[in-house]
């Protein structure tokens, strides 16, 4: 089927900014509401960014399933942000209506949790969204300008055409394919639902922080057990951030469990692409088709 591709953004749009996982302070998003207001949009903050929450959510479930239903179904809003990750998507996504956001799609724009929503979006109602920084990513200190243009870049409609450097753990190839993944853990955690993903003929790409070594590994199998990897037109290793390992070590380095996991596969495959919870994380758009490269010089990803 078709991807369903939302509307690219033009000055005089609004962005509406909300918190469906974890609590976010106001303060950490001021550069983004700046930012994209010198941009040309306008921008709608919801209730959920700086809520009075005391805990690690941002509000109540129902306060969250409010919020985003009600930016889902304005059609004056033209894309939503999320300003932060974390965990709680997957507690509400199944309590949200798609019915006029079908209608009327837009852009929903984030990552981490998020994957939970991106992976809803192309399983369930094949609509293209883009998996990029947060609202904390327009801060220097936790971001790069870099990353902050190229979502400007996507949001304006201009198409995708990354590379990055060789890596010795590559496998050669190219191909063509529709972009899916984000985050491995939460990929693993769709697997069985309503928000689970197909992966034949896809390019999958995935990332991860703060996991220890052995959790690698086995969310890894459990992919491979489910299948994902079976007949995937290629696949990207993104950033894996502030790895840890066990008292008594695993044994390998990150990207060599991912290596010894892939190695029966012979489609293109790469390591160390930009798209991390590290300073690089380049938006990518997921649901649209891509050229994707591996060469012995470098590995480029382009829009088609």
């Amino acid at each position: 089927m078709t991807t369903i591709i939302p509307p690219y953004l033009k000055k005089g749009n609004t962005i509406g900014i909300t918190c469906s996982s974890g609590f976010m302070d106001k303060e950490k998003a001021k550069a983004c509401i700046n930012t994209l207001q010198e941009w040309g949009f306008e921008v709608m903050v919801g209730n959920t960014l700086n809520s009075t929450s005391t805990n690690y959510f941002s509000a109540a479930d129902e306060e969250k399933i409010e919020e985003l239903q009600a930016m889902l179904d304005n059609e004056n809003i033209h894309a939503i942000l999320f300003g932060r990750g974390g965990y709680g998507m997957g507690r509400i996504i199944d309590k949200l209506s798609f019915k006029k956001f079908k209608k009327n799609p837009k852009w929903l724009i984030g990552f981490s949790d998020i994957t939970v929503m991106h992976c809803h979006l192309i399983g369930a109602y094949k609509v293209a969204s883009i998996h990029g920084p947060m609202a904390a990513a327009f801060n220097k200190s936790s971001g790069s300008a870099k990353n902050v243009e190229a979502l400007k870049n996507v949001i304006f409609g201009k198409k995708i055409n990354y590379d990055c450097a060789y890596h010795p753990f590559n496998t050669i190839g190219a191909a063509e394919g529709k972009l899916i993944g984000g985050n491995l853990a939460l990929l693993c955690n769709v697997i069985g639902t309503k928000s689970d993903f197909d992966c034949k003929n896809k390019i999958l790409f995935i990332e991860d922080i703060g996991e220890y070594k052995y959790s690698i590994d086995r969310m890894l199998h459990q992919l491979k057990r489910a299948g994902k990897f079976d007949k995937l037109a290629g696949l990207i290793i993104g950033g894996f951030t502030d790895i840890k390992d066990t008292e008594r070590p695993f044994g390998m380095e990150t990207n060599a469990i991912i290596k010894e996991v892939l190695k029966e596969y012979n489609y293109p495959i790469c390591f160390d692409f930009p798209i991390s919870h590290g300073k690089e994380n380049m938006a990518v758009k997921i649901g649209m088709n891509y050229s994707f490269k591996v060469a012995k010089t470098k590995t480029t990803l382009k829009e088609i």
